[in-house]
């Protein structure tokens, strides 16, 4: 296109001419089209007055009267200094069209980068997490992209990622409003998570290798995608590269179709992005590894409340029973930990001996450290609520209390014979990375909730003429949000803290829970009949836990579940949730000097189609 075109051609028509011809846009020689799409459009161009590369971005139609607004809110953008936000050279204007120069040097537009056989996940995931930290800071200085499409975004050898082009293809004309007021902060919102979900498409196109629903104009593709349209967008299971579960669901979580599910804000998404590269190259800043400098500062859990009272109780029990201090102690779940912790981590340092298995009673805790150790380790806790606001420790109160409902219903369900205080602190482990969570990051935990719950949604028909249909979609699995809120997951975190307490693999076997959609099996070791137990009762309680429409159905399918494993009807199921009996911690047994801890007895009578405890049962005290 010669220099001396109208503006009713434009730029883009350099495209339709030959490839042998001279293409100009005033002073620039037009080199190649980097992408266009229906907003805007880059070139990569030669910059006659110095012999240069540079990049020219435009928007695709000019501004015409909108000329004015267009230059404020690019040189608005263009005052704004973040290592991941291209700095513009110069913004100007040839023949009523205006454009923004940036410097090209040793970088490369994504879609330069992208492949048949797509990214490398951990690559394009520091990628995603710089851009993503680029909008983030420009969305909170109230300025937007508009039209994020691959080609915007580039990357230098050294992986340093630009985001290029705010403002420059223009806010849409629906969204423009009179400066101030509730209508702008509106449009401001809405511009930013246009962003963010287009991001999410970007991800996905270079995990799979291929522009999602077969457009390679994301603008178009949102266009199709609630709330406007019915498309949905998820990533294939057949991709060219493998893609971790935790990355598939922070990019699934992107672009899922309910609005509610997807990252309200680019802060959001890179945290999730950050805190799965942290643990996946398991280098300090993890989320393993922020977790414990929390742990350091304000300990794993606060003291429950009514901690002064048990502390006082406790001096005046110095020739009490260790069953009763247990009993005592297991109301405050902060403590039973904290001794658990305490007599694990001395044992491992130690050096466990031969035969010695991890400590899981109380009563042993008890009488390990002596009446002493116990009211230190009750005086060391953090006075409840801690740092948490009333919210917070109002949350933080109602989970205590349906763990603890879940360790009652497991002792019901455990054979006769197997010790009550273990299965019911199993069933409290198994909760351990949730209660963290909740403890330490009250507003991720919050997410996670809220991106499991179901939801209804209203599905607009294909076929003129009939009324939309109403339907209500499940919401994320607990692992898939953990994921896609903290590029973690919670068990795994939790799984990780009881390492770090001295508890052996064969208790962290015990923590994980059985997966919704694994199959339960019959158990083979008291290890995996605890095991079973425990996450038994744990799915019972959470079941109770849904809207009545859903409980019954959840409920059945747990029994379902379950029944055959532990060797129990139904009705006895059912009967173990409604006894909600509290654990009693069966009387200590002595042990002659220097032999191992005891373990918990044998069961006399297992129930029908259940394996008697093998000798697995011995590691436990």
């Amino acid at each position: 296109m010669a220099s001396t075109s109208s503006s009713s051609a434009g730029p883009s028509a350099a495209g339709s001419a030959s490839q042998g011809a001279v293409r100009h846009f005033g002073r620039f020689q037009l080199l190649r089209l980097l992408g266009k799409s229906e907003r805007g459009m880059l070139w990569l161009a030669m910059d006659g007055t110095q012999p240069q590369e540079v990049m020219l971005a435009m928007p695709r139609h000019p501004p015409g009267d909108a000329a004015a607004a267009w230059q404020q809110a690019v040189r608005r953008a263009a005052r704004l200094a973040h290592p991941c936000l291209a700095k513009a050279l110069e913004i100007g204007e040839h023949e009523r069209w205006p454009y923004v120069v940036y410097e090209r040097g040793a970088s490369a537009t994504w879609s330069e980068r992208f492949s048949a056989h797509g990214v490398a996940a951990t690559e394009l995931a520091d990628w995603l997490a710089q851009a993503a930290q680029g909008l983030a800071f420009a969305h909170e200085a109230g300025v937007a992209h508009h039209d994020l499409q691959p080609w915007w975004l580039t990357v230098s050898d050294d992986q340093r990622v630009s985001v290029l082009g705010l403002e420059v293809p223009g806010a849409p004309r629906a969204s423009v409003t009179q400066p101030g007021g509730l209508d702008e902060l509106r449009a401001v919102r809405n511009a930013a998570g246009a962003d963010v979900l287009g991001l999410g498409l970007v991800a996905h196109w270079a995990l799979a290798a291929h522009p999602p629903l077969d457009e390679p104009d994301l603008g178009r593709v949102i266009a199709r995608m609630p709330p406007h349209g019915i498309e949905f967008v998820r990533l294939p299971w057949a991709v060219p590269r493998p893609v971790p579960e935790p990355l598939r669901a922070i990019v699934n979580r992107a672009t899922d179709r309910q609005e509610r599910h997807r990252y309200h804000n680019a802060r959001t998404l890179q945290r999730a992005l950050e805190g799965w590269l942290r643990s996946t190259a398991e280098h300090e800043g993890g989320p393993l590894a922020l977790l414990l400098d929390r742990i350091r500062q304000v300990g794993a859990l606060p003291a429950q409340p009514g901690a002064a009272e048990r502390v006082a109780h406790l001096a005046l029990m110095d020739s009490a029973r260790t069953s009763d201090m247990a009993d005592l102690l297991l109301e405050d779940v902060a403590l039973s930990f904290e001794l658990l912790r305490m007599v694990n981590s001395a044992q491992l340092a130690a050096g466990r001996g031969a035969g010695d298995g991890p400590v899981l009673m109380l009563r042993r805790a008890i009488a390990m450290v002596g009446l002493d150790g116990v009211r230190r380790a009750a005086l060391s806790l953090r006075r409840w609520p801690g740092p948490m606001n009333e919210q917070a420790a109002g949350e933080m109160e109602a989970l205590v209390r349906r763990v603890k409902r879940a360790g009652r219903v497991a002792t019901r369900l455990v054979p006769a014979g197997y010790d009550g205080e273990v299965v019911f602190l199993i069933t409290l482990l198994q909760n351990l990375g949730r209660l963290l969570v909740q403890y330490h990051y009250p507003e991720e935990a919050a997410q996670i909730r809220r991106l499991m719950q179901p939801t209804v949604v209203t599905v607009p028909s294909r076929s003129p003429g009939v009324p939309p249909e109403t339907k209500e979609e499940p919401g994320m699995g607990a692992e898939a949000a953990s994921y896609a809120v903290l590029g973690a997951d919670m068990e795994a975190l939790g799984a990780a803290v009881a390492r770090h307490w001295g508890l052996d693999d064969s208790v962290q076997h015990m923590m994980r829970r059985v997966p919704a959609t694994a199959p339960v099996r019959v158990p083979d070791s008291d290890a995996d009949i605890l095991r079973l137990s425990a996450s038994c009762a744990n799915d019972l309680v959470d079941a109770m836990l849904l809207s009545a429409g859903h409980a019954s159905k959840a409920l059945a399918l747990v029994v379902q579940r379950y029944a055959r494993a532990l060797g129990m009807s139904g009705r006895e199921i059912q009967e173990a949730l409604q006894g909600d009996a509290r654990p009693r911690a069966a009387p200590a047994r002595p042990a002659a000097a220097g032999a191992a801890p005891a373990a918990a007895p044998a069961p006399s009578a297992p129930r029908p189609g259940r394996a008697a405890p093998t000798a697995d049962a011995g590691t436990l005290s």
